[in-house]
């Protein structure tokens, strides 16, 4: 039996709205100076919170970059999307949902890739975890196509379908066809999505 979900008490809705408000400035913040040239102290400032209530939320400005990145892994939705992906049989539909939740995912990541680029470039924690986050994404990419691979074309090997679905889904390809050729969101899923297919199945 499902457990029933329990409201927010108000002090925990002070306490998310708090964060939000911490999240939200520092995410300005880096877009506008750069993440080595923000301080606690900037952030505090502009959410309009004591210096001591960031520290205590997130510790760190590496606590903070991980807020952002996890509200923009909710905000896309391509995790929901993959799930639904692999319940779907048909795979000429499982490989369209992927196409979604790959614009999906760099539609809405381009200034999450902003601000861990600035903060790689001055930090070398921030720099190991964006090179942690994108070996997850490696990994949840070859589990997707593992798990795919009985509906693709039967000449692929495990690793050559997990290579192809890689190397399309990249966000340098979404940038470089959407920000600086001028395509649409729209007209990249659907280029993605026909590339898919014709590249993986038979």
């Amino acid at each position: 039996m499902n457990e029933v979900k329990q409201p927010l008490t108000h002090r925990q809705r002070q306490a998310l709205a708090t964060q939000q408000v911490i999240v939200d400035a520092a995410r300005s913040l880096f877009l506008e100076q750069g993440y080595g040239a923000t301080t606690i102290d900037a952030i505090s400032l502009k959410a309009g919170v004591a210096v001591s209530t960031v520290y205590a939320v997130f510790k760190n400005k590496r606590g903070i970059l991980k807020a952002i990145r996890e509200e923009w892994h909710q905000q896309s939705g391509q995790r929901t999307i993959y799930s639904q992906a692999l319940t779907e049989m048909d795979a000429p539909k499982r490989l369209e949902m992927a196409a979604h939740a790959t614009r999906m995912q760099w539609e809405t990541g381009a200034i999450m890739i902003a601000i861990y680029k600035s903060a790689a470039e001055v930090d070398a924690e921030a720099a190991a975890e964006q090179q942690e986050a994108l070996a997850g994404r490696r990994r949840n990419m070859g589990i997707f196509i593992a798990e795919t691979l009985p509906l693709l074309r039967s000449d692929l090997t495990l690793q050559k379908a997990q290579d192809l679905f890689y190397a399309l889904t990249l966000s340098e390809i979404y940038q470089n066809l959407v920000g600086q050729s001028g395509w649409s969101a729209d007209e990249y899923e659907a280029w993605l999505a026909q590339t898919l297919k014709q590249q993986l199945l038979a």
